[in-house]
């Protein structure tokens, strides 16, 4: 399979308590399965809808699959709300306020040679405007009330990305717990 190289994009490299111990190119970091820094960002709306991007066919993994909002790297040695905040922006086409609320280290194969090892921070926030994504991310997006999201990833798993699966499967509950301290009901 031959792959784009994102060249310019490197990633930080972290032991498992999320202290820095180098830096890698994105794409040797997923080839090599070096841990690195994460993010995951889950934006819901007043009502606790969350909005799920499909990202666009052509990423280099998991095209074509929902997944939450948003999700990347930070840039070694940057912020790391400031790169989520940066990163949805870009992909798609908003900013809002994000709240750090949990993290996750997990190690989980994508395609061909490719492995996801991260250590992911999850950041939440509200948006009540709808998102002009950068058709080269998302594909398309919906807002989903949680129940049904958690219906769909039982009923239909392989159609979610790895990592959103994995999210939900160890850190459902500080997402509604925050949802629920930040949103109607």
């Amino acid at each position: 399979m031959n792959l784009p190289s994102p060249t310019d994009e490197w990633v930080q490299l972290v032991d498992d308590q999320d202290r820095p111990t180098g830096r890698a190119e994105k794409l040797d970091a997923h080839r090599r399965a070096l841990l690195h820094r994460a993010f995951s960002v889950f934006v819901f709306d007043a009502t606790g809808r969350l909005l799920l991007q499909r990202r666009a066919d052509s990423k280099y993994h998991s095209g074509g699959l929902w997944t939450n909002t948003c999700c990347g790297h930070p840039r070694p040695d940057q912020p790391l709300v400031d790169e989520a905040r940066r990163r949805l922006r870009e992909e798609m086409g908003f900013d809002c306020p994000l709240i750090p609320v949990g993290s996750l280290h997990y190690r989980l194969p994508v395609i061909g040679e490719l492995t996801e090892h991260e250590f992911d921070h999850l950041l939440c926030g509200i948006h009540d405007g709808n998102p002009q994504p950068d058709p080269l991310e998302a594909s398309a997006w919906r807002w989903l009330a949680w129940p049904a999201l958690l219906a769909e990833v039982a009923q239909a798993p392989d159609t979610f990305t790895p990592w959103l699966r994995e999210i939900l499967a160890h850190r459902q509950t500080e997402l509604e717990t925050w949802v629920h301290a930040h949103c109607a009901d």
